[in-house]
């Protein structure tokens, strides 16, 4: 059985290769990622990953299709994907000192099954940043194109305090669950 990896993001790809999975093909998702009013965290999150691979499921309806979305929130606050330094900072400013949860529903359409989903939280404690550090990090652009603008995987590790929760989650792809979703599904893994 084929497998479509609805995503562009190049972290997912490294990750499902740590879980021996190889996609087929990649086809990135067109869909609207827009915050609806009053749509909290999770439903976001989970919303997105579902609409992503039936989407990708509609162009491509024999193949497994695998959907992820990551969120960064404070609170019942979504924090954007981060595209320039005065939103970085923005972030950086909110996030300093404090909790917050990364979010990602991992959706898998099934053909004639339906899309089976989950969505998976982790808790990340940032230390309180200094501008020097906000400085540094902004430095290196690595946050262009993250949720909440940081890559834990990256230079922003050294800001976490605490996580408790999967470290992949946080990366993009929780792979616990994602496997779990993908050998109920038939398709072959260890």
């Amino acid at each position: 059985m084929r497998l479509i990896l609805a995503s562009a993001s190049p972290r997912r790809l490294d990750l499902l290769a740590r879980i021996s999975v190889k996609p087929d093909a990649v086809i990135p998702a067109d869909i609207d990622e827009n915050v609806p009013k009053g749509e909290l965290p999770r439903q976001h999150a989970l919303r997105l990953a579902r609409e992503k691979a039936v989407a990708v499921a509609a162009k491509e309806p024999d193949a497994l299709v695998l959907a992820a979305d990551t969120v960064v929130a404070v609170g019942r606050r979504i924090l954007p994907k981060v595209e320039d330094e005065q939103t970085l900072r923005a972030c950086m400013r909110l996030l300093s000192g404090r909790r917050h949860r990364v979010l990602t529903g991992v959706a898998l359409a099934v053909p004639g099954r339906g899309v089976r989903d989950r969505l998976i939280e982790t808790m990340i404690a940032m230390k309180r940043l200094s501008d020097q550090e906000v400085d540094y990090y902004a430095s290196h652009g690595e946050w262009r194109g993250k949720a909440g603008g940081y890559a834990l995987q990256g230079y922003g590790e050294v800001y976490v305090r605490h996580i408790a929760g999967s470290y992949s989650n946080v990366v993009g792809l929780p792979l616990a669950e994602t496997r779990v979703l993908l050998k109920s599904a038939g398709y072959p893994i260890a």
